[in-house]
């Protein structure tokens, strides 16, 4: 980042996030017997359970990211590696010397 600017912090994001998250927790936890006749009656409704699994993930996972970024907390972003040199061609083999023997 460069002197002298400032990045907006995304507070909003990270409050209505966790509302999100902690909405769907408490909603799961209170509930969790009718979501467990729900997810476990088969068929098509077996994917029922992954589609919460990702719906938890996106909201918490968004609700994460925005509070590091609001700690100030940011990922070090590197430079991308140049690249190597190609390694110089390498020599002939010279042939093996062969023993022989005679009898």
């Amino acid at each position: 980042m460069a002197p002298g600017s400032r990045k907006k912090k995304p507070v909003a994001k990270m409050v209505i996030y966790g509302a999100i998250s902690a909405i769907l927790y408490a909603a799961v936890f209170t509930n969790a017997d009718a979501v467990l006749r729900f997810f476990t009656q088969g068929g098509v409704y077996a994917a029922f359970p992954i589609g919460a699994v990702f719906v938890f993930s996106f909201a918490h996972g968004a609700f994460a990211s925005n509070l590091w970024s609001v700690l100030g907390i940011e990922a070090i972003t590197k430079q991308p590696a140049m690249r190597a040199p190609a390694p110089a061609p390498r020599p002939a083999r010279r042939p093996r010397p062969r023993v022989r023997l005679s009898l």
